[in-house]
């Protein structure tokens, strides 16, 4: 828990920021378009309805589909101004966010300025007030109760929107949740989702107090909330300012996928880095798509990838001519392509592999996907949750003819635990993940050479090629990493008892026996 808290002011400040500049993006655009709106029910009409069909949209899913708009839009005034701008973390995840507070704030501007009684208006007009003045000196203090409760709901939406923001690489609350779902650390869980509804409370009371303040026409009262609003926000995001007025090395960004055995390599190397003197960022729970595109847009300084992955996700290949081919032709064609150096192969491979329970693989006399495909019209198939989106999946299924009863996705973590209760008869699992001998799984042979061979490899950004610390780095993990110590390092992290940090465990796995 100590190490937990330890970690809460960065990510506290990292959320409250991200926040309050959506909902002010979000007010600097629907305020005046719910002016308009009051006044105008065409536009009312078509704002009320584009803002509502964004709120239909997943929240998570806008968030990442801003990242690859955002990286085009980059690349191509890169290409042309010869400048571009980051498209990983902040940006992202402010304008999704922006978007998804706009409805509420929108909807109450327009509701509440329509609302005011005619005659009251007609009266402001017949003293000789402009329609400007009317608005600001009569409709909008009327208004102002019912266009506040739209701005305190867009601040709780918001704020519970931000902890979606790190699988686009923003530091927020929401690091521990991913994390601690992933892992089953569910002090960490707790921690972010307390840290998160209690922020959300807080900012949500000081705006009641505001709107009471100013249906009361009390200055103080609303003024005083104001100013303790922006006390809050200013005391959450010090930590931020504080190394930002500090002259300090550029720290290298160590990115990491979503399961377990991304945490700890993750963890191993910036370790390794911080353990040279370098300051470490941590860009973790990204997707496959989303962390290479990252590296090669040097958004992140290296990863830890697997050449099945790459093969199939990068090169679009779906033929197998061989590990050592695979190996030798990713680390031609990634430099060619995007300048990505594949800077050592780490030693052990976590390949997907089809598992079942040992009893009932028995029970169905199946041993291989062949035999598995004659059975598959009884059985659920359980995946991660990117797996049946991916080419070798789509591999699989066309050389085996499989036919499903159903299909089912899961955090790969509940994966396991849809296995064990009979929710899922076959998974999608990893070989290098300590629960294959822990849960007594058998892994499924597959004799006609479907899946890609899946060796961990070291990649490193264009930018930092030739960096003296990541060629260090690469030389002192190259080939050091055997499969038997990282189901060791994986199983700490993911068993039931006595879990471990992917921080703690990365430190066992650095001293493990090869």
């Amino acid at each position: 828990m100590a190490e937990l808290l330890a970690l809460l002011p960065q990510r506290l400040a990292w959320h409250a920021a991200l926040s309050a500049a959506a909902l002010a993006l979000g007010l600097a655009v629907a305020l005046p378009l719910g002016f308009a709106a009051a006044r105008r029910p065409g536009l009312r009409w078509i704002a009320l309805a584009v803002t509502g069909l964004v709120q239909t949209i997943p929240s998570l899913a806008l968030l990442a589909l801003f990242y690859p708009l955002l990286l085009l839009i980059s690349n191509l005034t890169k290409a042309s101004l010869g400048f571009g701008f980051p498209a990983l973390g902040f940006l992202p995840a402010l304008l999704a966010l922006s978007l998804y507070a706009m409805l509420p704030i929108l909807r109450n501007t327009a509701a509440g300025l329509a609302g005011v009684d005619p005659a009251v208006t007609e009266a402001a007009r017949g003293v000789g007030m402009t329609p400007g003045q009317s608005l600001l000196k009569v409709e909008l203090p009327l208004a102002a109760p019912v266009i506040l409760a739209g701005v305190r709901t867009a601040a709780v939406w918001t704020i519970g929107g931000a902890t979606l923001a790190t699988p686009v690489g923003q530091t927020s609350l929401g690091d521990y949740i991913f994390s601690g779902l992933q892992t089953e650390a569910w002090d960490m869980v707790l921690v972010g989702c307390a840290a998160s509804a209690g922020l959300a409370l807080v900012v949500d009371q000081l705006l009641g107090v505001v709107g009471r303040g100013l249906e009361q026409r009390r200055p103080v009262l609303w003024g005083g909330a104001l100013a303790a609003l922006g006390l809050g926000l200013a005391a959450a995001v010090a930590p931020l300012a504080a190394p930002a007025l500090t002259p300090r090395p550029q720290a290298y960004v160590i990115g990491a996928k979503n399961f377990s055995e991304q945490y700890v390599l993750a963890e191993l190397m910036a370790q390794r880095l911080e353990g040279r003197g370098a300051r470490v960022e941590r860009r973790i729970n990204l997707g496959s798509a989303v962390a290479y595109r990252a590296l090669a847009a040097g958004e992140i300084d290296a990863y830890v990838d697997y050449t099945g992955t790459l093969w199939a996700n990068v090169l679009h290949r779906t033929d197998n001519p061989g590990r050592q081919m695979v190996l030798d032709t990713l680390k031609t064609e990634l430099a060619r392509r995007d300048g990505v150096v594949l800077a050592a192969p780490l030693g052990f491979e976590n390949a997907y592999a089809f598992a079942m329970k040992r009893k009932r693989a028995q029970e169905l006399g199946v041993k291989s996907l062949a035999d598995l495909s004659a059975k598959a019209p009884n059985l659920v198939m359980g995946g991660d949750l990117e797996f049946f989106s991916r080419p070798e999946w789509a591999a699989v299924e066309k050389a085996y003819g499989f036919k499903f009863k159903s299909r089912r996705q899961f955090q790969p973590t509940f994966m396991y635990r849809a296995l064990a209760s009979g929710e899922a008869d076959v998974i999608s699992a990893f070989s290098s993940d300590g629960r294959i001998a822990a849960d007594d799984l058998v892994v499924l042979a597959d004799p006609k050479g479907a899946l890609p061979p899946y060796d961990a490899v070291l990649l490193v950004s264009p930018r930092r090629a030739g960096d003296p610390d990541l060629q260090a780095l690469a030389a002192a993990l190259s080939d050091k990493l055997t499969v038997d110590a990282m189901r060791r390092a994986n199983y700490a992290v993911d068993r039931d008892s006595g879990k471990q940090s992917p921080a703690a465990a990365a430190r066992e796995l650095a001293v493990a026996p090869r």
